[in-house]
This record gives C-alpha cells, structure tokens and sequence, in this order.
C-alpha cells in the first residue's frame, strides 16, 4: 500500500472508529504497530516496555478517537502520542533508577545496524558488523531524550523536520538544530571505536 492510500485509509478508519465501529483499531494496528514497536524499541532499549507502550498508544489512540483532526495525518498524531508516553516513562523511571536501560534481547540491539552498511561477506565481517550496531545502538541510547527522539523520528521513521516539529511543539529551527547536535555527538563517541587510527597498529 502507498503511503497516499494509507493515509487516506487511516482517515477512514479513524472515521469509523469515532462513528462506533471499534473494529477499526484492528486495521489501524495491523498497518501500524510493528513499526511503532520498533520505534519505540530505540527509544526505550527494552522490548518489554517498548511493547507496553505500543499497546497504551493505540488505547490512547482509542481513547481519543472523537478528537482526531480529519485533516491531519494519523501517523503522526499516532507518534506524537507515542513520543509524549516515553517523555513519561522516563520521567518514571529518573524516580526509580534501579530499572535497567539494557536491552533485554539481543535481536533487538542488531535492528541499529540499520545505520551501517548492509553486506554478509564472510561470518568475521558480520561478527564485525554485529559488534558496530551495538557500539552504535549503546551511543544512540545515550544521547539526551530530546536528541535521541529527533535522530530516530528522522533517520528511522523518514519524518520531515516539519511534522517532527508539529509533533515536539517546537520551531523547525530547533529541530534542525537538535539533529546537527546529534549527529554531532554520535560522531564524536563513535569515532574512537571505528576510526582506522584508532586501532592498534602491529609490530614488524
């Protein structure tokens, strides 16, 4: 389906869910859900909250469904909500420290090597690959919340700096600038790790 027709058949279906017809959450999750998992995957660094979450935005979504602007873009409203639950969730989780922010399944780590290059030469490259997208994965996780967000709504979900700005209640200026920043800081902790001179140079 093109993003024309989903969208226009999300407009329908968020029409029918405000009209009573509750089965039309189903649809919505069916096109959009494993998409938001995995973005709030990256957000969170674990899967079991990321799922929690997945399921609390689309309660949200109903919830809130006479409140829907047919005008608007339902992804993004969706994300929106999704974004404002995990600013919660670390709100929650700054009172309570003792929660891990480890990833609890490693898959999970490997779907950042999204950022690197895409190639299966030979089992020692891909052990290499594998070892890159954790650095990168763990680098990103550490970003603040306000750049980690930008960088992940732009480089994972392909959203313009003008909805990121419509869903983050900011200027497109500041977007921007959050995500030079981040790119800027992501750069500066990985660099050390892939940089050629920074590997230890053999005698002889």
């Amino acid at each position: 389906m093109s993003d024309d027709s989903s969208q226009e058949q999300d407009g329908l279906d968020m029409a029918r869910l405000a009209a009573g017809h509750d089965a039309a959450l189903n649809e919505l999750m069916e096109r959009h859900a494993e998409k938001l998992l995995h973005y709030l995957i990256r957000q969170l660094q674990n899967e079991t909250e990321a799922a929690e979450l997945t399921q609390e935005t689309f309660v949200r979504v109903y919830q809130n469904r006479a409140r829907f602007d047919p005008g608007a873009k339902f992804s993004t409203w969706l994300y929106t909500i999704a974004t404002n639950l995990v600013r919660d969730r670390f709100r929650w989780r700054s009172r309570h420290p003792q929660v891990s922010l480890d990833v609890e399944n490693e898959e999970t780590g490997a779907s950042l090597g999204e950022v690197l290059p895409e190639s299966r030469p030979n089992p020692g490259e891909t052990l290499q690959q594998e070892e890159r997208a954790q650095s990168v994965r763990r680098a990103v996780a550490r970003l603040p919340e306000d750049l980690r967000t930008v960088l992940l709504l732009t480089e994972y979900e392909d959203r313009s700096h003008a909805e990121i700005a419509g869903m983050l209640g900011c200027s497109v200026k500041a977007v921007e600038s959050r995500i030079y920043r981040a790119r800027q800081q992501l750069r500066e902790r990985l660099q050390p790790e892939f940089a050629p001179e920074a590997r230890p140079r053999t005698q002889g």
